[in-house]
């Protein structure tokens, strides 16, 4: 009987990975290319942002140019690298995480993380989940001063292990980097690939309502903070209540692999000198990216020469350097590819001429509302417009020349709509599956997409009101 009824229990289809969300995401823009009309902005020079912008109230129908088959096939292609105009897309930052992955394999090789992993523990126990609130500060400053984001996939191979040996989970790992920076984007406050583009296409200076980004900023964070906390005390207390429990083994065995021994460790002085150089790295990083003008290809040559000075310092030997730093690599494999797949989206929604048309939907659909309901509704529409455009600088040059100057039509301040954009924009980045660092970082911590939208839906209507509130009170003041 117990066979029968086993056999006759319906089977429930898996959820699909996330290579195969991405490309059902491409195959269904492209199908869209055939039902939506193409059009498009007239665009003219902007020589403050250094690249063209479109026009407000220009938007004319253009020739449609469906897209076929072989345009999705090509489409994960150009979203890495377009040969057909030589441009690079997103192999940039594909080959970012690589190079990330042979620096981390490096390090782990000479036994420091793993020596490190159990000082920290020893040193923490007891009191593990502070590690909580200064992380995500941590990550929330880097988020609203510049935009963190691809950066951050260096840290989870990091952080992982360590939050799992603490009798957390990878969803909380994953939560407090990508939650951390990502809801400093969210309020961002001096951000120059949000905030300061997004001002300067508005035509406002970028400090004008910067006390409402900083309320929303506090707010949202503080929010986020106390929402991680709360999962990952349940989940010390009761593992059960683990959105991965049911992957428990599998992830201990994967990402404490060599760590089971890691509080008897000695941790010697070629430890803390690799580690040194390890946050060292992360520390010029940064200062490259604020003041020296650096973006992914200074960073890439960065973590490739720390990984050289490591081996060197290490004496690990050219044959062991070469099969660590490879085996690291190999490990991010699937999130390079990811990357590419997330950035084809947008390749076919330009190529197919449908992301004007979609713009000017949204500014017809403003007209008129009073400035309460205006802002809102602005908000709205940029969360709509950041699942097809998740670029912040993207959809800060495509929407802020067009939504911005509607806004002096219903009384509304340009820098309302700056905030709601910016808000929206970070808000969807949070789990929006175009966004390569959000499915880079869940393929890293081996957390399936459908969990990370279990995780987070709760929060995302918390954030959301939130930042509605702070818009209609802001509006409603001004």
């Amino acid at each position: 009987m117990a066979i029968a009824s086993d056999a006759t229990e319906p089977r429930r289809l898996p959820f699909p990975s996330a290579f195969t969300i991405l490309f059902g995401l491409i195959i269904l823009v492209a199908a869209l290319t055939w039902v939506i009309p193409a059009g498009q902005y007239e665009r003219t020079f902007n020589t403050a942002l250094d690249r063209e912008v479109p026009v407000a109230g220009t938007y004319q129908t253009t020739d449609s140019n469906p897209q076929g088959i072989f345009d999705v096939i090509m489409a994960p292609i150009a979203g890495l690298y377009d040969p057909a105009s030589g441009t690079a897309n997103a192999i940039d930052v594909a080959l970012f995480v690589l190079v990330i992955g042979g620096f981390i394999g490096v390090v782990a090789s000479t036994g420091a993380i793993n020596a490190g992993v159990g000082g920290a523990m020893t040193a923490l126990r007891g009191r593990e989940k502070w590690m909580i609130p200064v992380l995500m500060g941590l990550f929330a400053f880097g988020g609203t001063t510049y935009g963190m984001a691809e950066e951050t996939l260096a840290f989870y191979m990091l952080l992982i292990p360590v939050m799992i040996a603490a009798r957390y989970d990878a969803v909380t790992a994953v939560a407090v980097i990508l939650l951390g920076a990502g809801v400093g984007v969210l309020g961002s406050t001096v951000n120059a690939f949000a905030t300061v583009i997004a001002s300067d296409a508005a035509g406002i200076p970028f400090t004008q309502g910067i006390v409402l980004r900083f309320v929303i900023l506090g707010l949202s964070w503080l929010a986020c903070v106390i929402y991680v906390m709360r999962y990952a005390e349940r989940v010390r207390l009761d593992p059960t209540k683990s959105l991965v429990y049911d992957r428990k083994a599998a992830n201990e065995a994967h990402f404490l692999a060599g760590h089971e021994n890691d509080a008897e460790l000695e941790f010697t002085w070629l430890h803390k000198i690799v580690l040194a150089l390890f946050g060292l790295t992360f520390v010029v990083m940064v200062w490259g990216v604020l003041f020296g003008g650096w973006w992914m290809g200074e960073m890439t040559g960065l973590f490739l020469a720390s990984a050289l000075l490591i081996g060197i310092i290490a004496r690990t030997g050219e044959q062991k350097f070469v099969d660590a730093f490879l085996n690291g690599a190999r490990d991010l494999l699937g999130v390079a590819l990811i990357i590419g797949l997330a950035r084809g989206i947008v390749v076919i929604m330009d190529a197919g001429k449908i992301t004007d048309t979609i713009l000017h939907w949204a500014e017809v659909s403003v007209s008129g509302l009073s400035a309460v309901v205006f802002v809102n509704v602005i908000y709205w529409i940029e969360v709509l417009l950041s699942f097809f455009v998740p670029s912040s600088s993207g959809l800060a040059v495509l929407s802020m020349p067009i939504m911005a100057p509607v806004a002096d039509f219903v009384g509304t301040g340009r820098d309302l709509v700056v905030t709601a954009y910016q808000s929206a924009n970070g808000l969807v980045n949070l789990v929006n599956p175009t966004f390569a660092v959000v499915m880079g970082a869940l393929a890293i911590g081996r957390v399936p997409y459908e969990r990370w939208l279990a995780f987070m839906w709760p929060l995302l209507l918390i954030l959301s009101a939130i930042i509605m509130i702070c818009l209609s009170v802001a509006t409603v003041l001004a």
